[in-house]
C-alpha cells in the first residue's frame, strides 16, 4: 500500500508541475480529451464491421440524405462554393441541424461518398440505406431537399440519379 501512495504520488506531482509550466498545452489536452468524448458515440456508431459498408452503420436518415445531397451535386463536376453553401442552409433549414451538426454531416456525408467511390454509387447504396432505415417518410423531404439545390436544369447524370432513387426508395 505505501508503495500505491507514492507511486500515486509522483504521478501527481509530476502532472502538477506539467500542467504548471505549460499551461497551454495542459489546456489543449484537455480539450482534446473533451472532444474525443464528445465524439466517441458517433465513432462507435461508424466501428468497422466485419463485411459491412461503413453506409450500413447509418442509423439517422438526416445523414443519408446529406450524404445523397452532397453526391447529387457532385454529379456533374466539383460542386462550387455557392452550391455547398446552399446545402449548409437547407441542413440547416429543413432537416433542423445546428451549426456543428450542419458541419459534421456534411464531413460525414462526404466521407462516405468517397466510401462508395463515387456519387452515382454513392446515390444507389445510400437511397437504400435511407429505405431500410425510414422507408417512405423521408421520401418527401429528400425531394424537397434536393429541389432546393437545383439550380437551371438537370443534368443527365442527375436524371438518372434522381430514376435510381426512385427505385431505391420503391417509388
Amino acid at each position: 500500500m505505501p508503495i500505491l501512495i507514492l507511486i500515486l504520488s509522483v504521478a501527481g506531482g509530476a502532472l502538477w508541475f506539467w500542467v504548471r509550466n505549460n499551461p497551454r498545452d495542459a489546456f489543449h489536452a484537455a480539450q482534446d480529451a473533451a472532444t474525443v468524448l464528445k465524439n466517441a458515440p458517433r465513432k462507435l456508431a461508424f466501428r468497422k464491421q466485419t463485411n459491412s459498408h461503413p453506409v450500413e452503420g447509418i442509423d439517422d436518415p438526416r445523414i443519408a440524405i446529406c450524404a445523397i445531397a452532397q453526391s447529387f451535386i457532385e454529379l456533374d463536376n466539383l460542386p462550387t462554393q455557392e452550391q455547398r453553401q446552399r446545402l449548409h442552409v437547407n441542413l440547416r433549414a429543413k432537416l433542423r441541424c445546428s451549426e456543428d451538426e450542419a458541419e459534421e454531416m456534411e464531413v460525414l456525408g462526404r466521407w462516405l461518398m468517397t466510401q462508395c467511390k463515387g456519387p452515382e454509387q454513392a446515390i444507389t447504396r445510400l437511397g437504400r440505406r435511407l429505405f431500410k432505415i425510414d422507408a417512405d417518410a423521408s421520401w418527401d423531404t429528400l425531394q424537397e431537399f434536393l429541389g432546393a439545390l437545383i439550380e437551371g436544369d438537370l443534368s443527365s447524370a442527375q436524371i438518372d440519379a434522381i430514376a435510381e432513387l426512385k427505385r431505391a426508395m420503391r417509388k
